[in-house]
């Protein structure tokens, strides 16, 4: 068996006005994520993490932010499709660990709906997927309540032979 490891990171400005997408769910607060896509930065870092475990580059790689196709579009596809490029090459998915930094809103109450919504689009357990949030204590642009970022670490496996 071939394990591999992979580990993620993205920071996302936050502005007024905005939905705020977060583990492929709408998040209710008066400020969201600013990107070309939908901005959900905790399906980015878990793309790059996939991505970098399979070495296959990253998330800007396979969807550059220059392509008017993947203006506005739902992170979740992304991540999709991420899934697919491991499944194509033999990859599973054993587990996803991440952690979100942001001081509001408060993350807590929706994380078992972000587990489920993820592994419903990759297929796996929600069990697999593991989502902390915390805050900064009022340091830096997080602190600030200027942006958001999020980290993942992922472990992938393949049948050798």
């Amino acid at each position: 068996m071939k394990i591999r490891t992979g580990f993620g990171y993205d920071v996302h400005q936050l502005r007024e006005g905005l939905p705020f997408w977060l583990g492929g769910i709408q998040v209710p607060h008066t400020h969201g994520a600013l990107g070309h896509s939908d901005a959900d930065v905790l399906i980015h870092v878990i793309c790059d993490a996939l991505l970098g475990a399979a070495n296959l580059r990253d998330i800007g790689f396979h969807f550059p932010d220059t392509d008017p196709q993947y203006k506005g579009i739902d992170s979740k596809r992304l991540l999709a499709e991420v899934v697919r490029l491991l499944r194509a090459r033999g990859y599973t998915i054993s587990n996803i660990d991440s952690t979100i930094c942001l001081e509001k809103p408060k993350v807590n109450p929706h994380i078992p709906e972000m587990q489920r919504v993820l592994a419903e689009v990759m297929g796996i357990e929600a069990d697999d997927i593991s989502i902390k949030a915390t805050t900064t204590e009022k340091l830096g642009f997080v602190g600030r309540q200027e942006g958001v970022a999020a980290y993942a670490s992922v472990l992938i496996s393949k049948a050798e032979g």
